[in-house]
């Protein structure tokens, strides 16, 4: 399916028609507007939860343009092979649940992990399908729910300089018409690395100047908006206190938060264990954010919408390759060595992994060796965070059509991951207009074997 090459637009400082700007600090500035408009809603809105979390912080690993649920947590090794595909099943550390061949240092570590294999939606669009693995909610054209990071990113308070919610690379998925934000002020939005980690020369693209400016000149700006701050509050208007300009100052003349990107000061062992692909080092990157107070990272590892090839794509990466490095090779690496290294590091335990894509792939496959999209039934892999953990929930029927046990929707699931977080399912947050909109869906239900 093609995909739009649009992205969501932000304003790259707190700007009045673009007049100041600061770098491409796109996920940190606002525009006047939005910045005023921001500062009324702050003050309305909850800051804190009242559920005990089990989990601080989550980390996502999004597999952009739907995974295959046969091809890596639900194989049907007894289906026609029309059905079954071409890769085999293994077994793993739980006795009985066999996963893709292309896993296996997943399966070594499955005990760690809950599968979810009765995962079910109506939705089968990229777009539409993302928004509400995303959110919780079924897209509506009236408006934009926000995605967990970015509940995350404003019920939260931020320890550190850096954002809250972070994206690597970046945060367009499903086609990129998602914000991150949705009806919450612009500084709930994710923050996009912009670089490849897994690059030599990687660098964050928007910790730099723009051309033209120095710290000297960009001071000025900053002081420029804490003057307009004084004139509303003698207008006896809330001031913004913390705006979004001081925090991007801060980030870009940060000695911290520039180390926390540099992957160059992780143990060329470590760095191997996550494997050498991009989402493997975006996972390690994930790690060292998280461990300096970001609450929410974003992993987004693209091309999983395999229409065609399948077997290549999936498996090889490459035809002809010797050694495997397609999409789920470089998955396992990625998910086995986070995994690990949160569990050495004392950090699995609060520290919600979470791994999905907007739907599932269909049942048999197609005449140019690939699936189709197929959201009726599909798979999410869960670990850390407080779940219970070392069970498979629910199971699709013997071609994998559809749930043959316990369907959970992703409102089910919404309401979990905020659960685990420590986030009222019932809480109520307000939109621009000041309208209440509850943070899941009335229909939604927690997921009582994950949570225990």
């Amino acid at each position: 399916m093609k995909k739009s090459n649009s992205q969501f637009t932000r304003c790259d400082g707190v700007s009045r028609r673009g007049i100041m700007r600061i770098g491409g600090l796109t996920a940190l500035g606002l525009g006047m507007g939005d910045l005023l408009q921001s500062q009324r809603l702050c003050a309305e809105q909850p800051s804190a939860s009242s559920v005990n979390p089990k989990s601080k912080r989550c980390i996502l690993i999004w597999l952009d343009g739907g995974p295959s649920h046969l091809e890596t947590f639900d194989l049907k090794a007894n289906a026609p092979s029309e059905v079954r595909g071409p890769l085999r099943a293994i077994s793993t550390k739980l006795p009985g649940v066999q996963i893709s061949e292309c896993l296996p240092e997943t399966a070594k570590i499955l005990d760690k992990f809950a599968i979810i294999r009765s995962m079910t939606s109506p939705l089968g669009e990229h777009n539409f399908g993302t928004h509400y693995l995303m959110t919780g909610y079924k897209p509506t054209p009236v408006l934009e729910y926000p995605t967990f990071g970015g509940v995350l990113a404003h019920l939260r308070t931020n320890s550190g300089v850096l954002p809250p919610h972070i994206a690597i690379p970046q945060f367009r998925v499903g086609g990129g018409n998602l914000s991150g934000g949705g009806y919450l002020p612009a500084q709930s939005r994710p923050f996009s690395v912009g670089g490849d980690p897994s690059k030599p020369n990687f660098e964050v693209r928007d910790l730099e100047l723009a051309q033209g400016f120095d710290l000297t000149r960009l001071d000025r700006r900053r002081r420029y908006v804490q003057q307009l701050d004084k004139f509303r509050q003698l207008a006896g208007e809330n001031g913004t206190g913390n705006t979004d300009l001081d925090r991007a100052v801060q980030l870009i003349t940060s000695s911290d938060a520039r180390d926390a990107f540099n992957l160059k000061d992780e143990p060329q062992k470590v760095r191997r264990s996550y494997g050498s692909k991009t989402v493997g080092q975006s996972c390690l990157l994930a790690r060292r954010l998280i461990e300096r107070g970001v609450s929410f990272v974003t992993v987004n590892q693209r091309g999983w919408d395999t229409h065609n090839d399948l077997y290549t794509r999936l498996k090889e990466g490459f035809t002809g390759a010797k050694k495997p490095v397609g999409l789920i090779p470089s998955l396992d690496l990625a998910l086995s060595g986070l995994v690990n290294d949160l569990d050495e590091r004392g950090l699995l335990d609060e520290t919600l992994v979470v791994v999905m894509g907007e739907f599932g792939r269909t049942p048999k496959l197609n005449t140019q060796g690939g699936r189709d999209h197929w959201p009726r039934v599909f798979s999410v892999a869960l670990a850390g965070g407080g779940i219970q953990k070392g069970q498979v929930i629910g199971a699709s029927d013997s071609t994998g059509e559809s749930p043959a046990d316990r369907p959970v929707t992703p409102g089910d699931l919404a309401a979990t991951i905020y659960m685990l977080l420590g986030i009222d399912t019932k809480l109520e947050l307000k939109t621009a207009d000041g309208r209440p909109v509850r943070l899941t869906h009335a229909e939604s239900n927690v997921v009582q074997e994950l949570v225990g």
